[in-house]
């Protein structure tokens, strides 16, 4: 750990690993194979990069876009890191250099895509000393995950084709069952698996009923005024959807880019480009946009049409605030959209697990209890405490101790050895006689009819707290069955008491005067400013970092790269905190590795001296 943190400080700037890096690293530079999931942002790419520099010969990463492969190679290369991209939007002359040098030993890390691998696998095996093989985007290769590519199903060739070469497989989204998957379809040996936390505290989370296209305008326009030399995301359903939204944020006289797949190469590069460079503060995009896009200072993201699943809505929120300083996240909820997205579902290769995904993105749409609680307990990680940085926390619905209610649904489940779905369980709780039931035996269980008390609809309101609240998991691949997860044990046993918001049946309760809108209150209430630590920084420090912004912007345009392959805002708040006046005291700034402290330090350093306040 001791050469692995050498090169950290060396190359990155950094003086420890993120929870999990060192972890992976170890095993990787050992030679076993591992499993990596991590948030977007959470470092993933250090868990490949450092073994490549540490371990002899050279590292294959499988990209999926080249778009992103770039930006990688751009970034290594800035820390002074060979790298190259092998990608069909160069000439094959650079293709076949970059492929001799790495035979030569003179390149560590070759980005290349699973199309491109398979085409070049006898070639690479014969030259190059392989030191690492990572997959990036390894959700890809599930058939459960949200975005299953078909190509990636080819890759479970390699370990037979390099048996001694250790293997990470990396994604930032991935259910239980896809990463079962994932080790399985790659032919993993034993692999060292490191499952990240997906809280991201940082980011503040809500969920507006659709306010119609004027106030979602009025909404978005507050949040670029707010972050007016910052960048966001709006993800829309569709192409017209995108240019509409666009047309609207020009018109509203802001500098804002499209970005869909009705668009050429060459116009969607452009837009990407302008966006990472910060030459516009949003873009307006479908789902193709963001992969992997490491810029820092995106400071919300808004959803004008709600997602396919919980994975990709996970994914794209992450794209805000990556840095881990204050950013925030809101989804527009139209019912329309649900119908939308069920036709595209029907034309999907998976529509039944698809379906029941997209069942879960509308409960957590107009779920009422913690929704940070929700996210983490799909992706199977545990959580008591609300999060008090969502709507549903900041406007909380009224609660009572649900801790026996929850034991008669636990205990139903319980009893039917986790064998049925939401329907079964609520009738056994309500005393049905209907005949599959009956036949079953399960009139003579001791929690049959325990539940007679309350309607249907609030037992399915219920449950389905219980599911957000993570008592209880989904079996997406035996029938959707319920099963009690560690918690729900925990409940059953009374060892653990758990509140749940009170059921109003909205088929009969009368609205109560004013409640139009009331998602929406406290609106900006939390997630402006830096200092993800310490809270707001005060108007002198603003003023610092806004001069630091455009420093950093000349430096960029000047090189002709991204503004964050400079610094990250993360980096550039650490230099508001510290002021360092000289390239020693500049050393010392959260990111700023050997090669970068020589190339930008004096600049940096002569704006902080010359900064009057």
């Amino acid at each position: 750990m001791d050469a692995a943190l050498g090169l950290l400080r060396k190359y990155y700037g950094y003086s420890s690993f993120r929870p999990g890096q060192g972890e992976v690293i170890a095993n990787a530079a050992a030679g076993r194979d591992t499993l990596v999931l991590m948030p977007t942002g959470g470092g993933k790419s250090l868990c490949y990069q450092i073994p490549a520099l540490m371990l002899p010969g050279c590292a294959i990463v499988v990209s999926p876009l080249i778009a992103l492969m770039i930006d990688q190679v751009t970034a290594l290369r800035a820390n002074g890191i060979p790298a190259v991209a092998i990608h069909s939007n160069q000439d094959e002359r650079v293709n076949r250099e970059y492929l001799y040098d790495a035979s030569q030993g003179r390149v560590k890390l070759i980005y290349i895509s699973p199309e491109r691998l398979m085409i070049e696998l006898e070639n690479i095996v014969a030259s190059v000393n392989v030191s690492l093989i990572a997959i990036d985007e390894a959700h890809c290769i599930s058939q459960w995950g949200h975005d299953f590519r078909p190509v990636y199903t080819e890759l479970s060739s390699l370990k037979s084709r390099l048996p001694d070469v250790p293997m990470m497989a990396l994604t930032a989204t991935a259910d239980r069952l896809t990463r079962q998957d994932i080790a399985g379809a790659l032919g993993l040996v034993d692999p060292f698996a490191w499952i990240g936390s997906f809280d991201r505290p940082n980011l503040s989370i809500q969920v507006f009923n659709d306010p119609g296209k004027a106030k979602r305008v009025q909404i978005i326009s507050r949040l670029i005024e707010r972050y007016h030399s910052d960048s966001g995301i709006v993800y829309c359903l569709s192409r017209k959807k995108t240019e509409d939204m666009h047309r609207a944020l020009e018109q509203a006289g802001y500098r804002s880019v499209c970005y869909h797949a009705g668009m050429t190469p060459r116009e969607r590069e452009m837009a990407q480009r302008a966006f990472v460079n910060g030459d516009v503060q949003v873009v307006c995009a479908t789902i193709a946009f963001g992969m992997g896009i490491d810029k820092s200072n995106i400071r919300w993201v808004v959803h004008n049409n709600i997602p396919g699943n919980i994975e990709s809505y996970y994914q794209e929120i992450g794209r805000a605030g990556r840095d881990g300083m204050p950013a925030e996240t809101i989804l527009f909820y139209n019912y329309g959209d649900v119908i939308m997205r069920r036709q595209f579902v029907d034309d999907s290769g998976q529509p039944e697990i698809n379906n029941e995904k997209l069942d879960f993105m509308q409960r957590y749409a107009e779920a009422t209890v913690c929704r940070r609680r929700i996210l983490l307990s799909y992706f199977s990680e545990e959580s008591v405490t609300d999060c008090g940085n969502c709507d549903n926390c900041r406007n909380p619905r009224e609660k009572f101790d649900g801790t026996v209610l929850a034991q008669k649904v636990l205990s139903a489940v319980i009893r039917v050895n986790a064998r049925e779905g939401i329907s079964m369980i609520i009738d056994i709780l309500r005393a049905s006689y209907r005949q599959d039931l009956v036949q079953r035996g399960y009139d003579r269980l001791k929690t049959y009819g325990v539940g007679r008390d309350l309607s249907s609809r609030a037992w399915h309101s219920y449950i389905l707290q219980m599911i957000q609240l993570g008592l209880l998991e989904v079996a997406y691949d035996d029938n959707f069955h319920l099963r009690p997860t560690a918690l729900g044990m925990r409940v059953v046993k009374g060892q653990q008491r758990i509140e749940l918001a009170v059921f109003v049946d909205t088929a009969f309760a009368a609205k109560k005067p004013g409640a139009k809108g009331k998602a929406g209150a406290g609106y900006g209430a939390k997630g402006a400013g830096y200092g993800a630590a310490g809270g707001t920084l005060f108007s002198n420090d603003e003023k610092l970092m806004e001069v630091l912004k455009r420093v950093r912007k000349e430096l960029a345009d000047r090189e002709k790269i991204a503004a964050y392959m400079v610094f990250h805002d993360s980096a550039l708040a650490d230099m508001v905190a510290k002021r360092p006046q000289d390239i020693v005291a500049f050393s010392q700034i959260n990111g700023a590795g050997e090669k970068k402290t020589a190339r930008y330090g004096e600049a940096f350093v002569n704006a902080i001296r010359n900064f009057k306040g």
